[in-house]
């Protein structure tokens, strides 16, 4: 049995190093993740980790796991940026406000998939012009779901979340950790030799 990481993230593979966990393979889906129609964030969150996992090739004993972070502000669905100008379009948006992080896990063997997901509320300070344009300088805000990640120089923009801290930067270890035990994956092999 193998356990294939689906994702491209570098965050995801430090979470998993966190469980003392490392995947044998790293296969990246390529899928289209436009929004659907009036698709509310959450069930968009859901199907996106369903459609990861089931898109990436993996033998039928092999675990395959996928997530998909989604910022959600109200029904909008904030993804990652395509430039600077979207970016800073998201972090206006988000200042001074809650919103809804939400991360979906999907983890597969065979025809068996297990799925979670995880809400967690973030509040972003009001940002002032110098805030937006020193964070928007960093380039941190590429490849992250709403134009930042609290695990870097965004984190000085959060002065509150209720949730979890894993899932907002992109894997929800309590959750993940209890579903790779369910499928069986030995996570404290080390602990038991």
């Amino acid at each position: 049995m193998a356990f294939i990481l689906g994702s491209g993230s570098p965050r995801r593979l430090e979470l998993l190093a966190q469980l003392g966990v490392s995947p044998d393979d790293v296969r990246a889906p390529d899928i289209d993740e436009t929004p659907h129609k009036s698709e509310l964030p959450r069930a968009y969150c859901n199907r996106i980790a369903r459609e990861k996992v089931m898109a990436v090739r993996a033998e039928s004993e092999d675990l395959v796991l996928c997530a998909d972070t989604t910022v959600a502000l109200g029904r909008r669905i904030l993804g990652k940026p395509e430039n600077a100008g979207e970016a800073a379009e998201f972090l206006l948006a988000l200042s001074g406000r809650r919103h809804r992080v939400i991360t979906a896990i999907a983890l597969r063997r065979g025809d068996k998939v297990w799925e979670k997901d995880v809400v967690s509320q973030v509040r972003m300070k009001r940002l002032s012009d110098l805030e937006l344009n020193t964070y928007l300088a960093s380039n941190d805000w590429q490849g992250k779901a709403g134009g930042y990640g609290i695990q870097g120089p965004a984190g000085a923009l959060i002065p509150w979340i209720s949730g979890s801290f894993t899932g907002i930067v992109g894997l929800p270890l309590a959750e993940t950790s209890n579903m790779l035990l369910a499928a069986g994956y030995p996570l404290h092999k080390e602990a038991a030799e």
